[in-house]
């Protein structure tokens, strides 16, 4: 772990370098979630099918998730602040372009390229968390990239409602771009010292990718994360659409029920960060912890997902939203700072790659699956059952396969 005393970067220069990394999570699921945002304009316009949609949605994955592994394996041998830089300018340039696309095929291919981009976010903060972050404080650092994960989505959806309103949906896409160009200017200042002390591991202490492989907890790891993102997944990308289409809101309520859930998962997250790294400084087994409160989030998203599916009434709506939001701050302040703990310093980038690449996979399948079943079960009452289970899987998974949560000799 890097320390001012080691000659790395003092306390404030890494403070702020964790604030723009947050800054960047918030910008890359306000992007991502661009899609759901516009979809109701945007399906009809571009002519698409719940399958299609569903298809452009999964595009962005079969690139994102298979980039997780070269990018963690990137972030352990280069300047992970450069790969960090050159991975924003890609998926920032691929939102602006979204809004010129005439079709399926070209929407696609921007998913692709946004995929390819974005794919460094969480190897790479988890690289810089686990070399410079230490544990007492590694809650709150993974709770400002948690927080920003779920308030980008919510600005998201309030920002781009109303340009979608006022503008169209391909104006969406334009100004989120634009934005996420605009970060490269601070990041660049904040990181220029840094990028001279690279946190690289030296070449004999490097650890294979053939190596991380053969660890079972790995692959477990990688389990779990795909039962997690499953049911957030699920949320981020029809949630707008179903609320608009199925259940008849309009516009503007859509986006403030929306925005509610995902706001609560924002203070949910810094709120569980605090506490964690409050326990842990008082002795608690910080891998313990952070296990039963993964459970935790499962059980809750579980909940919330069924709950949406049969609220009657605005207010019950938003009761089950409020608890989509608990579950999922839950999950995403622990699900990355696990990660890091096994790996410890000289694999974190690498150990991410591969479980963010494995947890991924949902979001290669998942909206397919909840495509084919809006379109050909008739609605959206099994897509909402089948994610709820998997919520609940994970919450089963968390308790019984996932081994003492302490760094793995590598």
């Amino acid at each position: 772990m890097a320390t001012k005393e080691a000659g790395r970067a003092s306390g404030a220069r890494i403070t702020w370098v964790v604030v723009l990394i947050a800054l960047s999570v918030l910008l890359n699921y306000v992007d991502r979630g661009a899609i759901g945002v516009a979809a109701p304009l945007m399906k009809d316009d571009l002519q698409l099918s719940a399958t299609g949609f569903g298809v452009a949605v999964s595009a962005f994955f079969w690139v994102y998730a298979p980039a997780c592994l070269f990018v963690g394996w990137l972030c352990d041998r280069f300047c992970v602040y450069r790969v960090f830089a050159l991975g924003v300018t890609i998926w920032a340039v691929s939102t602006a372009l979204t809004g010129f696309v005439g079709g399926l095929a070209s929407l696609v291919l921007l998913r692709l390229f946004l995929g390819l981009g974005e794919s460094i976010a969480f190897p790479g903060s988890s690289k810089i968390f686990a070399a410079e972050v230490p544990a007492e404080r590694r809650g709150i650092a993974n709770a400002s990239v948690s927080a920003a994960l779920a308030f980008g989505p919510a600005l998201g959806v309030l920002f781009g409602g109303a340009i979608l309103g006022e503008w169209g949906w391909r104006a969406v896409f334009w100004v989120f771009g634009l934005v996420t160009l605009l970060w490269l200017i601070p990041w660049q200042v904040a990181a220029a010292p840094l990028r001279a002390q690279s946190i690289a591991a030296p070449p004999a202490e490097r650890v294979s990718m053939a190596r991380l492989l053969r660890i079972p907890t790995l692959w477990r790891m990688g389990l779990v994360h795909f039962l997690s993102n499953y049911g957030f997944y699920f949320l981020l990308a029809w949630l707008p659409l179903y609320l608009v289409g199925t259940r008849g809101y309009s516009i503007g309520e859509m986006t403030v029920l929306t925005t509610l859930s995902f706001t609560t998962q924002g203070v949910v997250a810094l709120g569980a960060g605090w506490l964690s790294d409050h326990m842990v400084a008082r002795g608690s087994h910080e891998g313990e912890l952070r296990r039963w409160l993964m459970i935790a989030g499962q059980l809750a998203t579980a909940s919330a997902i069924a709950g949406i599916a049969v609220a009657d009434g605005a207010a019950m709506l938003a009761l089950w939203l409020v608890v989509a939001g608990i579950g999922t701050g839950l999950i995403a302040t622990n699900l990355f700072a696990i990660g890091q703990i096994f790996a410890g310093p000289r694999a974190a980038g690498s150990w991410v790659g591969v479980q963010n690449a494995l947890g991924n996979i949902s979001g290669i399948v998942g909206p397919v699956i909840t495509g084919l079943i809006v379109d050909y079960l008739g609605g959206y009452g099994w897509a909402f059952a089948s994610a709820a289970a998997l919520s609940a899987l994970g919450a089963l998974l968390w308790w019984t396969i996932i081994p003492d949560i302490r760094e793995i000799e590598t």
